[in-house]
């Protein structure tokens, strides 16, 4: 089943943003099948703007001459993806990441070119053109390359059916449809769902961006998508970490397999080679924040789409994002919620299904590092269990149904609890 745990990948924008190649892809998927696939990531996502040739850091082209087919279909610029040339599309590219044994992706905007619409090109398998089917009062705001689709007319459909034919023939496993929740595009999601049942093979739908996504669309979500983003664009600031505890603590509750609610890309490792925010850098996050970061995605089984560039990324990312005892938090866990919010100190709490165990998180917002008290009944413990510390494997232990911790600023602990 597509989605029955949160996925997991590295996907290209925040370390590429619009200008990511071929050969980087390849580098990343590469290391991602050495280093990170025994570890259960397997999905290598090409973000925005693959079509443009001319793609730069820190922005769109506004006019790009992006490359498209005779039916206004996005093809690969060959400038950048070479095995794209003579119509081959990522038919090449995707095979060589399958060949790694990991899943293939990429990133789509809604509504259709309006290269497309200014040549007028045919909608394949009708007798519709782009400019029947475009609707230029549904342009993207802050993406200059598609106008909207009307979907009062049949071939809007049947252009969507066209180009999810299309990747799903390039072998394209997962993709991630940008500008669906910000406004909610109704019609958009649903067509593109459509598109994708139609095509007959099984794509991961993850839909972006989630700026003030009401928990009301839960079963619309539900029903059309394998996973949904919860907030902007997150990059390396804390307030953008701190931010999610919230929307978090909302939407984990309501995730269940094959639907997830999406808290963003991991701006770990090094980021910022040609993204659109921010110079060549490696992640701004400290140490604990990062740790806080994961603890917080895993233990709300958010999908986890690291953005820095893995071979470049330091040893201590990568160890990161390989601790299997802490991945397992969200592989198998249920019941996953916040328990508890005063000042500071915010705790959450699930269970095992795969073992009598139980998961407890602490996580500190504060500036100065604090000790804290930890009553079993916070976590709904009974303060006789074996605890382990998931992050360094230290056993902890109770005393008198309490256990103190201390807690960096803008830290974490993510423990383990046994039955004695």
């Amino acid at each position: 089943m597509v989605g029955a745990t949160p996925p997991m990948g590295w996907n290209s924008w925040d370390c590429y943003g619009t200008t990511v190649t071929e050969a980087e892809v390849l580098a990343n998927a590469g290391f991602m099948a050495e280093h990170l696939l025994p570890h259960g990531w397997d999905t290598v996502v090409v973000d925005i703007a693959w079509s443009d040739p001319g793609a730069r850091a820190h922005g769109y082209n506004e006019g790009a001459e992006l490359v498209l087919d005779g039916y206004g279909r996005l093809q690969p610029a060959p400038n950048r993806f070479p095995s794209a040339a003579d119509g081959a599309g990522f038919g090449p590219l995707a095979e060589r990441v399958h060949a790694l044994g990991l899943r293939f992706g990429v990133h789509v905007m809604r509504g259709i070119p309006r290269r497309a619409t200014e040549q007028d090109l045919p909608v394949l398998g009708t007798t519709a053109t782009a400019r029947d089917v475009a609707d230029p009062s549904a342009r993207c705001t802050w993406n200059p390359d598609m106008d909207g689709l009307d979907h009062a007319h049949p071939a809007a459909q049947a252009y969507y059916d066209s180009c999810v034919v299309q990747l799903a023939g390039w072998g394209v496993d997962f993709v991630k449809a940008d500008d669906m929740l910000w406004p909610y595009r109704t019609a958009d999601i649903e067509a593109y769902a459509r598109a994708i049942e139609r095509s007959g093979r099984d794509i991961t739908l993850s839909l972006s961006p989630g700026r003030d996504l009401s928990t009301t669309r839960l079963e619309h979500l539900r029903a059309h998508a394998t996973m949904w983003r919860v907030c902007d664009d997150l990059w390396d600031r804390w307030e953008d970490v701190e931010a999610n505890l919230t929307r978090l603590a909302q939407w984990a509750p309501l995730a269940v397999p094959g639907a997830w609610p999406d808290a963003d890309m991991l701006p770990l490792g090094h980021i910022g080679i040609r993204a659109e925010r921010g110079e060549d850098r490696h992640s701004l996050l400290t140490p604990d924040e990062q740790q806080t970061l994961l603890t917080l995605w895993v233990m709300a089984r958010s999908p986890l789409m690291m953005g820095g560039d893995l071979p470049s990324s330091s040893p201590e990312t990568i160890a990161l994002l390989t601790h299997d005892a802490v991945l397992e938090v969200l592989r198998a866990s249920t019941g996953n919620r916040e328990v508890l919010r005063e000042g500071p100190l915010v705790l959450w709490a699930a269970a095992s299904t795969s073992s009598p165990r139980r998961y407890a998180a602490v996580l500190h917002t504060g500036d100065e590092a604090m000790v804290v008290d930890l009553d079993d009944g916070d976590v709904g413990a009974a303060g006789d269990e074996r605890v382990t510390d998931l992050w360094t494997g230290r056993q902890l232990s109770w005393a008198g149904g309490r256990l103190q911790l201390d807690v960096p600023a803008h830290g974490s602990r993510l423990l383990g609890l046994d039955p004695a």
